[in-house]
C-alpha cells in the first residue's frame, strides 16, 4: 500500500504493490521514501502531498539529510504538473536538478522596486525616521531603478542638505556594488514560467544581498498569487533557512508562512538550527521533517511547537543519515520515514582529505 501524508482525507491510496506505487502516475503526491520497520526492513512506500498548498519544515544536525531531503521534494515538485517549485540555494548545491530540466539561474538580480521602501530603509541599516533612512524611502517610491534612485537624491531639488544626500548615496551605492540590482530583474512570472521549476543560485553572495534577492523573490511570488491565480502553484524552497529569517528576507518569509497559502503559495524551508528560526516558522509548519538533533535548544523549539502530540519527540528521532520523523499535522500523526535516493547528484557532501588523495 502507498500512504500519503499531509492529506486529511488520504491515508492509503489503491496501490497494493510497492514497485507498482514507484511508477504509477501520482499527480497530486510525490515519492517521499518508506516506512522506517522495527526490524529494519523497507516498509510500505511513503508519498508526500502535492496537491494542496502546504508549510513545511526540514531539520537536522549538519551531515544527515536535511538538504538532501529537500532535494528530494524538488525533484517531485519539478515533475509533478500543477506545481512548481522556486528553490533558494544559498549553498549552491541543487544545481544538479537542471538535469531534470529545472532553470538555474546563476547570480540571481531583482528590480529596485522589488523591495518596498520601507525595505530599503531595513537593507542599508538605516532609520527610516533619520534624515538620511527618510531620503532612501523618498527615493524608492519616487524612481523604480537603483540608478535613478540615486539621481532623486544628487538632485538638490529634494531639499536635503548636502551631508544627508552624501550619507543616503553612500548607502545606495553599497547597494549597487553588490550587483543583484538590475531593471530586468527576475520576476515572479519569470519563475513560474519554466516547466521544471528554477534554483536561484546564491551561493556567490554575502548575507545581506541573498537576503534582497529573497525578499523580493517571496513578496513576488506571494503579490502574484494574490493577483494573478497563476496555473501552477509554486512552493518556495529555501535551504539555510535561519539565515535569512535573521535577515532582510523574515518579513517577505513571514508573509509566505502565515498567508500565503490561502492564494496557493507553499513553503518548505530547511535549517540545521530550528531554534534560531522565529517561533512563526515551527508553529506554522504543517509537515516537520526532522533528522538527528541533539541540541537541547533546537528540540525543545519543535517540542513547544508540538506539544500535544510529541511527547516523545526527542526519544523517536532517528539517529541514521536519511530517516526522518515526520509530523504530519493534517492528521496530527508522526511517522518514521527514510528517505528515497536522489535521481539527481547531491551537492552537499562534506569534502574529504582522505578522498582527495586517492
Amino acid at each position: 500500500m502507498t500512504h500519503v501524508l499531509g492529506r486529511s482525507d488520504s491515508g492509503v491510496t489503491g496501490i497494493a504493490d510497492s514497485d507498482a506505487d514507484e511508477s504509477s502516475d501520482s499527480s497530486a503526491s510525490g515519492r517521499l521514501g518508506a516506512y522506517r520497520a522495527r526490524d529494519g526492513s523497507r516498509g510500505a512506500t511513503v508519498r508526500i502531498d502535492l496537491d494542496g498548498p502546504h508549510a513545511g519544515l526540514v531539520v537536522g544536525k549538519r551531515g544527515y539529510g536535511k538538504s538532501y531531503t529537500l532535494g528530494v521534494l524538488a525533484e517531485e515538485l519539478a515533475r509533478a504538473p500543477g506545481v512548481v517549485p522556486v528553490v533558494a540555494d544559498p549553498m549552491g548545491i541543487f544545481g544538479s536538478l537542471a538535469d531534470l530540466g529545472t532553470e538555474v539561474v546563476a547570480d540571481p538580480r531583482v528590480a529596485a522596486d522589488a523591495l518596498a521602501p520601507r525595505a530599503w530603509c531595513d537593507l542599508l541599516g538605516l532609520d527610516a525616521a533619520s534624515s538620511a533612512g527618510a531620503l532612501v524611502w523618498q527615493a524608492a517610491a519616487a524612481r523604480s531603478s537603483l540608478a535613478g534612485m540615486r539621481a532623486f537624491v544628487a538632485d538638490a531639488d529634494t531639499k536635503a542638505d548636502r551631508p544627508t544626500r552624501r550619507a543616503a548615496d553612500n548607502h545606495l551605492a553599497l547597494a549597487e556594488s553588490w550587483g543583484v540590482f538590475a531593471p530586468e530583474g527576475v520576476t515572479a512570472g519569470d519563475l513560474l514560467d519554466p516547466p521544471e521549476g528554477t534554483v536561484l543560485d546564491l551561493s556567490g553572495l554575502d548575507g545581506a544581498p541573498a537576503n534582497a534577492v529573497l525578499r523580493a523573490v517571496a513578496s513576488g511570488l506571494y503579490d502574484y498569487c494574490v493577483g494573478e491565480r497563476p496555473a501552477r502553484l509554486p512552493w518556495l524552497l529555501v535551504d539555510e533557512a535561519h539565515a535569512f529569517f535573521d535577515g532582510l528576507a523574515d518579513a517577505g518569509l513571514r508573509t509566505v508562512l502565515t498567508r500565503g497559502r490561502q492564494p496557493g503559495l507553499s513553503f518548505v524551508g530547511a535549517t540545521q538550527r530550528p531554534s534560531a528560526l522565529p517561533a512563526v516558522a515551527v508553529s506554522q509548519a504543517d509537515l516537520l521533517l526532522a533528522h538527528r538533533l541533539t541540541s537541547r535548544a533546537d528540540l525543545d523549539a519543535l517540542t513547544a511547537a508540538r506539544p500535544n502530540y510529541l511527547d516523545s519527540f526527542e526519544e523517536r528521532l532517528p539517529e541514521a543519515p536519511g530517516e526522518v520523523l515526520l509530523v504530519d499535522d493534517a492528521t496530527e500523526s508522526v511517522h518514521a520515514v527514510r528517505i528515497r535516493e536522489r535521481e539527481t547528484t547531491h551537492g552537499g557532501g562534506s569534502p574529504s582529505a582522505s578522498r582527495r588523495t586517492e
